[in-house]
């Protein structure tokens, strides 16, 4: 029994990493979509937030946490977040 949950535990946290995801919901007042660069982990991706939209989005990674990159300035985000965006600028609500 020991070696089985010795064992389940090394698979866990081997590959739970692997199935970490941030979902944020959005809110883009914008009448224009924004595609922004994502830094989670080491890695950078780009999303785009739809025009005059609200939905969510799901950056698939190895954290709960992202930066978001703007013309405003970087913003870190946490998984479950609710933003909204306006003249290209993020803020978390």
């Amino acid at each position: 029994m020991k070696k089985f949950v010795l064992l389940s535990t090394l698979v866990i946290t081997a590959f739970g990493s692997t199935f970490a995801a941030v979902t944020i919901r959005y809110y883009n007042k914008d009448s224009k979509s924004h595609t922004f660069d994502v830094k989670m982990d080491g890695s950078t991706k780009e999303v785009t937030f739809d025009a005059s939209k609200t939905s969510s989005v799901t950056i698939q990674g190895g954290g709960k946490t992202c930066i978001i990159e703007t013309s405003c300035g970087k913003v870190e985000v946490k998984d479950g977040a609710n933003i909204e965006i306006k003249d290209g600028c993020i803020k978390i609500n």
